[in-house]
């Protein structure tokens, strides 16, 4: 009994309702007036519970291989337009060299970024494109040069005056996609950042300082929510902590990982993620 990770279960029960009662609210329920019908939610819920458990688990068991100790994943429950603010695993020892640093930051967005692309296709599939006549003032959802290319790949072109009214699920995996490129932004402690580091060594501090400016600067002149970002990330840090063991070669595999995770980035990044239609 001691060993059961109470806090961890308890946080992930309560994302969970929370995800529900969202993908619920998106079924058209009212879920204080109609809370038995919260299972509606199950579309929405359990497509982007399993995108951030696939996400945090490869962090958690990459970390383990490494001889990482890391915390099981802590999911935060949120009453926002997702149902939660995602979540995290805290590693409680250092990390050892620039190969453990490559496979810890690239295994959680690259597992979560196949995941959210598996359920993008499947809920696109379900998506319908409708009217924008009949659709009433509403938040709309930037799209990124990938989802953009499944959208066209499942539902071919999208007729003038007319817009895809997204499934849940695959609303589920349009999160997905934002969420891992948010993660691979390759500043200070970000996925991203464990990545740039390992590749440049203490070049990723000046090129941190670089992307906050151009953050800032789409904060004003595209999206505010970058300017949130930056000041949080220059809050958190654009220096990376050094590794135990410097290793003067990295290999041609996790080389490859790297650039596979700045593609990835580039693929999924979204200038403007939400504006009022």
């Amino acid at each position: 009994m001691k060993n059961i990770p109470y806090k961890h279960l308890i946080l992930f029960f309560l994302t969970v309702l929370s995800t529900l009662a969202v993908g619920a609210m998106q079924a058209g329920v009212d879920i204080f007036a109609e809370p038995s019908k919260i299972y509606k939610g199950i579309p929405f819920a359990a497509s982007l519970i399993t995108i951030l458990l696939t996400h945090e688990f490869a962090h958690y068991f990459t970390s383990k291989m490494h001889g990482v100790k890391a915390t099981l994943p802590y999911f935060i429950p949120a009453p926002n337009l997702i149902g939660t603010f995602g979540a995290f695993i805290k590693m409680k020892s250092p990390i050892i060299n620039r190969k453990s640093l490559v496979d810890i930051g690239a295994s959680g967005p690259i597992a979560g970024f196949v995941v959210s692309v598996v359920a993008s296709i499947i809920g696109l599939n379900m998506s319908k494109i409708v009217s924008i006549k009949d659709l009433s003032p509403e938040l709309v959802f930037g799209d990124s040069i990938l989802f953009n290319l499944l959208s066209l790949i499942t539902l071919g072109v999208t007729p003038a005056e007319h817009d895809i009214l997204l499934h849940p699920v695959a609303f589920a995996g349009w999160i997905g996609l934002f969420v891992t490129s948010m993660n691979l932004i390759p500043v200070g402690q970000l996925d991203g950042g464990h990545i740039a580091y390992a590749l440049l060594g203490e070049k990723h501090a000046q090129i941190s300082f670089i992307l906050i400016l151009i953050m800032s600067l789409l904060g004003i002149f595209l999206w505010e929510g970058w300017i949130i970002w930056s000041l949080l990330l220059l809050l958190l840090g654009i220096r990376h902590p050094p590794v135990l063991y410097w290793e003067p070669y990295l290999d041609r595999k996790r080389r490859f990982i790297g650039w596979l995770a700045l593609l990835i980035f580039f693929l999924t990044f979204i200038p403007v993620p939400f504006k009022m239609h």
